[in-house]
């Protein structure tokens, strides 16, 4: 049996929630003053506190911090006459496990004491577990137990011996530039590490960010200007996003790669590159070349180390790994006290397919830990996953297969048509021509279908 401690000043809604409780099987009791409250708190150890927010001794506030520094992990609902953002923010902040406006509701107030019992049942289950993993990890690295991940070790451990240029292919999400820096920190980690996004920036001012320019070469250029590959000495260059850089610039890197040498725009002087370059794409770049969109002898110039990082959907058995170092992190970096998600949410993690990687499961749990008012994070702190992931479950598995998906509601036909699309692309990869065969269709009818279904490779 639940027991239940409610502190309210006023004694006929102390009276009525008691009754309420009692009947419904908590053993309940109450107190008039914050004071008297906080002795009963200690001396009954209840499992969850209903908490009035002005009583006529101390505030609610005051109590609800020392019933937190005498346990951090107890659940308090609290409830006030007044409606205000601020007070509601403050409630939340100060630890609160809810906040529940008076005249009381009594479903709503039934549901959120349901999620708190709930929350503290799952949190005894998984007691310890915060202290128990045998995992050590360090900011900066890359987790993963599957064998293509100790493959990915084995070659960073042999490239970073050299100083040989290295393309990284991955999908978004998957890790590319800490790989990146992971090679660069085996290298030579007291050298300049500096990172070029060439998407970001538009081909007249990445040239001039690459190889610096001199005074007076164009408009705007009041001084010399050092490049990158300048300043990173015997650093490393990462370009990230290789494939969105011009055919014109593109022939420029070439030459650079060719001759480790190069010149400021609008200058005359060679200037020697000393830094290892390290590439990285999400695209196939191979398909690239056989379309004329990226120059093959450039290609084959960047890939004299290649490192292919599997997407996650490929190495589901990391997942769990992942999880535990990432809530680790979040936890040191946002001062919470998460334990781990629960076995329900851990077994839709390993079935989503993740098309955003490592990236897209590190945000939705740092989301989640930031809304969560206890140890373990469940459904409720994932309700924007539950829905994108039963939809990518259903569109892999039993879902394309059956026309329902997870609810069991029949999809419609265009509805079955996406998901088999994006199923295919996933089996696939990019290749347009090779999914324009798998299909069935033309070229030009799947690129009506791809903006049809907002489908982007990006």
């Amino acid at each position: 049996m639940s027991k239940i401690l409610v502190i309210d000043d006023d004694r006929s809604i102390c009276e009525s929630l008691e009754l309420y409780l009692t009947e419904e099987g908590y053993e309940c009791q109450t107190a008039l003053t914050g004071t008297e409250g906080l002795n009963k708190f200690v001396q009954i150890q209840p499992d969850l506190v209903i908490l009035d927010i002005r009583l006529p001794d101390i505030d609610g506030f005051t109590v609800l911090e020392e019933i937190r520094e005498e346990d951090e992990d107890a659940k308090v609902i609290m409830i006030t006459a007044f409606h205000d953002m601020d007070t509601t923010i403050r409630a939340m902040k100060a630890g609160a496990f809810d906040y529940i406006h008076k005249p009381i509701n009594i479903d709503e107030l039934e549901v959120s004491l349901q999620k708190a019992l709930k929350t503290l049942e799952t949190e005894k289950k998984i007691g310890g577990l915060l202290t128990e993993s045998t995992h050590d990890y360090k900011v900066g690295d890359i987790i993963g137990a599957t064998r293509a991940m100790r493959d990915i070790f084995k070659t960073i451990g042999v490239v970073s011996q050299s100083r040989a240029t290295v393309l990284i292919q991955g999908e978004s999400g998957t890790g590319k530039e800490l790989i990146a820096k992971v090679i660069h920190n085996n290298t030579n980690r007291n050298e300049p590490y500096i990172a070029v996004n060439c998407s970001a920036i538009v081909e007249t001012l990445l040239e001039s960010e690459l190889f610096g320019h001199e005074k007076g070469s164009f408009t705007g250029a009041i001084g010399r200007k050092l490049g990158k590959f300048e300043l990173a000495g015997f650093g490393t260059v990462f370009l990230d996003e290789i494939s969105e850089m011009s055919v014109n610039l593109q022939a420029k890197l070439l030459r650079v790669l060719q001759e480790m040498e190069f010149e400021r725009v609008g200058g005359k002087e060679r200037v020697k590159v000393r830094a290892r370059i390290i590439a990285a794409t999400n695209r196939d770049l191979k398909a690239m070349v056989k379309e004329g969109k990226f120059r093959d002898d450039l290609y084959y110039r960047l890939n004299i180390v290649t490192i292919t990082i599997p997407p996650l959907r490929e190495r589901r058995e990391d997942i769990p790994v992942l999880v535990d170092f990432l809530i680790r992190k979040i936890n040191k970096d946002l001062h919470k006290n998460i334990a781990g998600v629960s076995k329900e949410m851990m077994e839709i993690f390993l079935q989503y397919r993740w098309p955003g990687n490592v990236r897209e499961l590190e945000n939705l749990l740092v989301r989640a830990s930031v809304i969560s008012h206890g140890q373990v994070l469940g459904r409720v702190e994932f309700p924007d996953l539950l829905g994108g992931a039963q939809a990518e479950i259903a569109g892999e598995g039993a879902g394309t297969q059956t026309g329902t998906d997870a609810t069991g509601r029949l999809l419609t036909l265009d509805e079955v048509e996406e998901r088999h699309i994006r199923l295919v692309i996933s089996k696939i990869g990019r290749n347009k021509g090779e999914i324009c065969e798998a299909l069935g269709i033309s070229r030009p009818t799947l690129e009506r279908k791809l903006d049809k279904y907002k489908i982007s490779f990006e």
